[in-house]
């Protein structure tokens, strides 16, 4: 089986909003349902698992039901970091499914998600047992301390950029979760810098520059510019 963990867990502390990032709403409906839209018409994906603030509980079921998300399964209250809800939602999965059954963790803020990254993050999975969404670096990149000046450039031809999906099956992602746990390995919201810290390759499949993460304002206002005139 194969399974969506949706994270929607996150107060949006940087947006400096009282609603958070991912129930901002574009054309009259909330960012994380655009999301759950774009997961419920892929036909790869069995069932949908979504790790929320507990507030908005009620709300999300609401909108499954006005929306004709059918998909989803279950809605898990977050924990108190991005690492922490994932495993939230993992063990509410492990209840009631197969180690092997296959985990696409995915930002409930990226609604941008095509069936295209989609059906690649799985043909990855299939290929080599994990996947994970990435674009290559396009911008000159250089590291600095203070954020004011810097003497250090990357060869950005080496470089790629991150994005969800994650996937893996179930098993692997429990074990390193409790690897986790027992080396210390505290906030990695990203499964693959998790998997990273733990010595385990990171396979690219295909991501996308308008499989965007609402973050802030300006990514507000881009994703609503796509939406008003975009078809994908």
């Amino acid at each position: 089986m194969r399974i969506a963990l949706l994270t929607a867990a996150g107060k949006g502390s940087r947006m400096q909003q009282n609603v958070p990032k991912q129930f901002l709403r574009v054309k009259n409906k909330p960012v994380i349902l655009y999301t759950l839209e774009k997961v419920q018409s892929s036909p790869l994906i069995d069932e949908i698992v979504l790790v929320s603030l507990n507030d908005w509980k009620d709300v999300l079921w609401e909108f499954a039901k006005q929306y004709h998300i059918s998909k989803l399964k279950y809605i898990v209250d977050g924990g108190k970091t991005g690492q922490e809800s994932i495993l939230c939602g993992l063990n509410a999965i492990q209840k009631y499914h197969d180690e092997n059954d296959v985990i696409m963790i995915h930002d409930g803020n990226r609604p941008m998600i095509s069936q295209e990254i989609i059906a690649d993050s799985f043909a990855t999975y299939e290929k080599y047992g994990s996947a994970v969404a990435a674009i290559p670096c396009v911008e000159a990149i250089f590291q600095s301390e203070n954020g004011l000046d810097s003497e250090i450039t990357y060869p950005r031809e080496k470089l790629f950029r991150t994005q969800t999906p994650h996937t893996y099956c179930l098993k692997d992602l429990i074990d390193a979760h409790q690897m986790a746990k027992k080396l210390e390995i505290e906030n990695t919201a990203a499964t693959c810098v998790l998997m990273q810290k733990l010595g385990k390759k990171i396979y690219f499949s295909k991501g996308s520059e308008k499989n965007l993460k609402i973050t802030t304002i300006d990514d507000v206002e881009t994703f609503e510019a796509y939406v008003n005139n975009c078809k994908e």
